[in-house]
């Protein structure tokens, strides 16, 4: 009963996602964990690919299945160019609104999805909105899924929002072991979004750079 009551908050709620054993951070790390949901997108994903590669950094990309499926050789270039591949999900649904049924089914063909367009099999797993429901989070784990939420996030997916505002929220004061959430893609969010964050991330990789975080890691 009280995962029910916890697994919603686990999001906003260091306590609730303590209790749930839901990481919002890599506690062994020697840098943070860059991540990027919603891709892959035409124009968003190359280009965020193409910044990281320009860096020399690497990240971890929650990919939704249906999208996967339109583009299976940009989830192919992901991880060919040293990133991770991660689930965010099938559809981009709130999981709140699925029963067991559709969740475990929502997971087995984003999982499918993935393994088919990479011939990776995703280790991590984040829900949509980050919000999990306690079936949501029992389904993840029954299929051998680590779930990872976040510690920081650039709010990028805002319509009103500026690149020098998403790189501050992102990695202002930002920690070892610190999970950074961004999107590469607007499918789910205010129109272009995405632009933003690719003007954001150089700013956000010299930040790190300057303060001597680390390596920026994929999980």
């Amino acid at each position: 009963m009280l995962d029910h009551l916890l697994a919603p908050l686990a999001p906003v709620s260091r306590r609730a996602a303590a209790a749930l054993d839901l990481p919002r951070t890599l506690a062994t790390a020697t840098g943070v964990a860059l991540t990027f949901d919603d891709g892959p997108h035409p124009e968003g994903t190359p280009a965020i690919l193409e910044l990281l590669a320009r860096a020399g950094a690497r990240a971890t990309f929650f990919v939704v299945g249906e999208q996967v499926v339109r583009r299976p050789a940009l989830a192919a270039q992901i991880v060919a160019d040293g990133h991770a591949i991660a689930v965010h999900g099938y559809h981009h649904r709130l999981q709140l609104r699925l029963n067991k049924t559709q969740l475990q089914d929502d997971l087995i063909r984003a999982t499918a999805a993935i393994e088919d367009a990479s011939a990776v099999r995703p280790r991590y797993h984040r829900p949509p909105y980050g919000v999990y429901s306690a079936a949501g989070l029992q389904a993840a784990r029954q299929l051998g899924l680590n779930p990872l939420l976040w510690s920081r996030w650039g709010k990028d997916w805002r319509r009103f929002t500026s690149p020098a505002r998403i790189a501050a929220r992102a990695s202002g004061s930002a920690r070892p072991g610190d999970v950074i959430l961004l999107h590469d893609a607007d499918f789910y969010s205010a129109k272009h979004s995405h632009r933003r964050t690719a003007e954001a991330l150089p700013i956000i990789l010299g930040e790190l750079q300057s303060h001597e975080i680390g390596t920026v890691l994929p999980v």
